[in-house]
């Protein structure tokens, strides 16, 4: 059939690949929300956050529904939510969160990647002071929407910057005011898209070609890893 069907059908697989990571750990962060606050999203805050994710990255209603079932039944396992820090190559500082139901076998394999890689794994709180946490959302632009006077308003909830990409207003907030910020967009009936936490670097180390794809081979190999939910580094 060609090079150019080839082509397709691996560009394909590596897409569905990338589908099924994600259905995996969006399934895994319902599980948890379910065991922390019960199954009902009208009561469990985190829940709704987990659902409106699943929907943004076209998850099938069908799944969402078989993590919530599975998060109930007794047969569940519990995860639990673990951060890993350390160092790869050439000084790169990196940050690897994970949920896990067995964690000797998820730091053994965190180890591994980093010194396979040449790097090492840290202790917890070591690589703190290099990142910033930041709460993100994205929600539906309203129709006649005032963007700076949204940000005025949403700075007494914890904002502090907000962005417009097309048809989308993208919130930044500090970590603690994740609740404050959802609470605000759910009463003032704005459409969350999406919403996360990330690891924003303070500072980033420009490394060369073949440097950024000795990181990018390792990253690779905690992105490939079932265990791991994010990656966050300061490569730039």
């Amino acid at each position: 059939m060609g090079r150019a069907f080839e082509f397709r059908k691996a560009r394909k697989m590596k897409r569905w690949g990338q589908m099924a990571k994600t259905f995996t750990r969006i399934g895994k962060d319902i599980v948890i929300a379910v065991k922390e606050g019960g199954p009902d999203p009208e009561s469990n805050s985190r829940l709704r956050a987990v659902m409106q994710n699943a929907k943004a990255a076209n998850m099938p209603k069908d799944n969402v529904e078989r993590a919530i079932k599975r998060a109930v039944s007794k047969d569940q396992n519990d995860y639990k939510e673990i951060v890993y820090e350390g160092y790869g190559p050439h000084g790169i500082a990196v940050v690897v969160e994970c949920a896990t139901d067995n964690p000797t076998r998820t730091v053994a394999a965190v180890r591994s990647y980093f010194t396979r890689a040449g790097g090492s794994l840290g202790t917890t709180g070591s690589l703190d002071f290099l990142f910033e946490r930041k709460c993100i959302f994205k929600v539906k632009a309203k129709e006649g929407l005032d963007v700076e006077e949204l940000e005025l308003e949403l700075i007494d909830y914890g904002a502090d910057d907000i962005g417009q990409d097309e048809e989308e207003i993208i919130i930044y907030g500090e970590f603690e005011s994740f609740g404050a910020i959802q609470k605000y967009l759910e009463e003032n009936e704005f459409e969350i898209v999406s919403s996360e936490f990330e690891r924003i670097p303070m500072d980033t180390k420009e490394l060369n070609e073949e440097a950024e794809e000795e990181i990018e081979k390792m990253l690779g190999k905690f992105q490939d890893d079932d265990d791991v939910q994010n990656v966050f580094h300061n490569m730039k």
